[in-house]
């Protein structure tokens, strides 16, 4: 080891850290990044357990322990915000593998600039941001003005009903166009895995007389495994986190009932009811937090039994 003034840095790290110390700094701007704003508040997570007031600030307000937790298991929205939060995010899940499959059918079109047009068309509505994308909904689905209300009164002389006032249609819209949006910018990361499939294994395949769709099913979607299962373990892992935008943005007096998830209600007894309960909000996001970690230790350990492959 080498004695330097800290007596703790290997000679070899110390000589690549002093020949490149301008990437190294560029390093800390990140990394301070993720300090400031992802760690340092982690302790105001303390407020879950008080009563807090402003008076007496975060770590003087008094110690109520998990009272917080039991009023949030007790109220009549606990089951219909996690009922509502469980359908959302499984619901989303269960169209994971749109990606993959869009990704599989791009790496097979023959054409070069087919491919490269088709793939600019479905990364262009990732980029439309979500009060925008909201907007869209609305105008095309409206029963009275939009595309969808008058096609219908087009072809039965009647008024459409009205699609966003019937709350169970609430999953299908939210839930299918984010697979509109966001498909095409997801498939990137398979892509660019089978892109790293060794081609020799398919010129073998072809001599031996394998067709594509063999090839797809024995070779492609081996080689982008891994990535698969590190995606899906990601996935299942942000499972309770439900677009909280979208959903505040989707919400109308007479969906409610189906629309009213985890985090909106976080942000309306925190923040938009005049209600202020800094110290319920953050039990209740906290609660959510922990089923995420939990979920993401379950699927983890479960695709490392099953693939081999984790994220830890």
């Amino acid at each position: 080891m080498m004695k330097t003034k800290n007596h703790v840095l290997n000679p070899a790290l110390y000589r690549q850290v002093k020949s490149r110390w301008q990437l190294y700094l560029l390093l800390l701007v990140p990394l301070l990044f993720v300090l400031i704003f992802s760690y340092v508040p982690m302790g105001g997570l303390v407020i879950a357990f008080k009563k807090y007031n402003f008076r007496d600030g975060i770590f003087g307000s008094p110690w109520v322990g998990l009272a917080n937790f039991r009023k949030f298991f007790a109220s009549n929205m606990f089951g219909k915000v996690m009922r509502n939060t469980l359908t959302l995010s499984f619901y989303s899940l269960s169209t994971f593998p749109i990606a993959i499959l869009f990704a599989l059918m791009l790496n097979v079109l023959p054409g070069r600039r087919y491919k490269k047009t088709i793939q600019t068309v479905t990364y262009i509505p990732h980029f439309i941001s979500t009060v925008v994308m909201v907007g869209l909904i609305f105008q095309l689905l409206n029963n009275r003005t939009g595309l969808y209300g008058n096609l219908y009164s087009l072809f039965t002389n009647e008024m459409a009903p009205d699609i966003m006032a019937n709350g169970k249609n609430f999953k299908h819209l939210y839930v299918w166009s984010a697979v509109w949006q966001s498909t095409g910018y997801n498939s990137i990361i398979y892509i660019a895995a089978l892109a790293g499939v060794d081609t020799s294994l398919h010129e073998a395949a072809r001599i031996d007389g394998a067709n594509r769709l063999q090839r797809v099913r024995y070779i492609d979607l081996p080689g982008i495994m891994p990535t698969v299962s590190i995606m899906l373990i990601l996935a299942v892992g942000n499972i309770m986190n439900v677009g909280f935008e979208k959903a505040l943005l989707m919400q109308n007096s007479l969906n409610l009932s189906y629309s009213e998830i985890i985090s909106t209600h976080v942000y309306k007894i925190g923040l938009a009811a005049g209600i202020t309960d800094f110290s319920y909000s953050t039990a209740i996001g906290l609660f959510n937090s922990v089923i995420n970690f939990a979920m993401l230790i379950v699927a983890n350990w479960g695709s490392k039994k099953a693939t081999g492959n984790g994220i830890f």
